[in-house]
């Protein structure tokens, strides 16, 4: 029999206080994270099986155009830009019906990336957060990230002054800290509807830069377009791993290296999309390294420099983001002092395998 909803709360307030006591012997300031539970919990004998394939049927297949279930007349939505970004108001996650979550896959998919404002997903049980975003796909695992003791399927996002993986990960000399990528672009089944939830925010900064790959592709010439499509790249977890094993941290997946179409076609909106990112893709395949070198470059620059086709994501605690993983590509800002926190959750639901655009 399956546990009750007062065993489960039960069950996460014993593991709540467990971590809560972790963080407390951790010798954090007095002002601590406010959601201790999602402190990032590192474990080098945690090991996971290697993913396997599975079927995939996007819920955005199944929704209402419409979307009564989820855009009724109490939700106010501003749009950010033509191409990509949506704040939503009005209306919460966690009590959307089957059919809403249908129609927030849909609308993820047309709008790309929408903001969610005055959540109360951030005080949701772990198990029930997790049962929400299983609607859209299995949960991706991070091979090397924080996550949550018990919990793997949260990736934990976290700044302070004696925590800043992301500097490490870049490094020092740097003029600037942007990183475009799409997450864990490496799998062979990679993410498609992504949710990010803030805990603890900067007054100032710590934002998110995303951009249209749809937009990006729809851009160039249709003769470059042919040129491209057919075309196959190479998705690389091995940097991510080999940089987490120099720091003595987990791989508790051995990495990868995916191929996947340069041009991939999105199973709901039928849009044509490019699926390349400075963060994991390393080569196109059958080119010499000067050739792929050349083109990655171009594409490289194309999507960093197109502004016009960005948005600057503004967060706050109780902000959730839902984004579409196949169809952007994004950037931390890391602009804050690290005086300050900045905390939040990633649960990233697995899709199809990447489909190729043809002519």
């Amino acid at each position: 029999m399956a546990p009750s909803v007062a065993q489960l709360d039960s069950v996460t307030a014993q593991t709540v206080q467990k971590v809560a006591t972790k963080v407390a012997n951790l010798d954090l300031k007095a002002d601590g994270p406010s959601y201790p539970f999602y402190y990032p919990y590192y474990d080098n004998d945690e090991k996971f099986p290697p993913t396997e394939l599975f079927d995939h049927v996007d819920p955005g297949t199944r929704a209402n155009p419409a979307k009564p279930n989820l855009l009724n007349l109490d939700v106010k939505v501003q749009h950010i830009s033509p191409y990509l970004g949506t704040e939503v108001t009005g209306v919460q996650i966690s009590e959307l019906s089957k059919e809403g979550l249908d129609e927030l896959a849909l609308f993820a998919a047309e709008r790309k990336v929408l903001l969610f404002r005055d959540q109360d997903f951030k005080d949701l049980s772990p198990d029930r957060q997790i049962e929400i975003t299983r609607h859209f796909g299995p949960i991706q695992k991070h091979p090397t990230s924080g996550n949550v003791k018990g919990y793997p399927e949260f990736h934990v996002v976290y700044r302070d002054a004696q925590h800043d993986k992301f500097q490490e990960y870049l490094g020092g000399d740097k003029i600037n800290q942007t990183s475009w990528h799409s997450d864990v672009s490496y799998e062979k089944q990679p993410p498609g509807a992504t949710f990010f939830f803030i805990l603890d925010q900067p007054e100032t900064g710590g934002d998110t830069l995303f951009l249209s790959q749809v937009e990006a592709y729809n851009r160039l010439s249709l003769e470059f377009k042919k040129r491209l499509e057919g075309l196959r790249a190479v998705h690389s977890g091995v940097p991510q791993a080999e940089f987490s094993r120099r720091r003595d941290g987990p791989v508790r997946r051995e990495p990868i290296e995916t191929e996947h179409p340069l041009v991939r076609v999105h199973p709901v909106t039928g849009e044509k999309a490019l699926y390349v990112n400075q963060g994991f893709t390393k080569h196109i395949v059958g080119f010499k390294q000067e050739e792929s070198e050349y083109l990655l470059k171009f594409l490289f620059d194309h999507l960093a420099k197109g502004a016009d086709f960005h948005i600057r994501a503004t967060y706050k605690p109780g902000t959730v983001v839902v984004w579409d993983n196949r169809v952007t590509a994004h950037s931390a800002t890391p602009d804050f002092s690290p005086t300050f926190r900045r905390h939040a959750v990633r649960l990233t639901p697995q899709a199809e395998v990447p489909t190729e655009a043809t002519a």
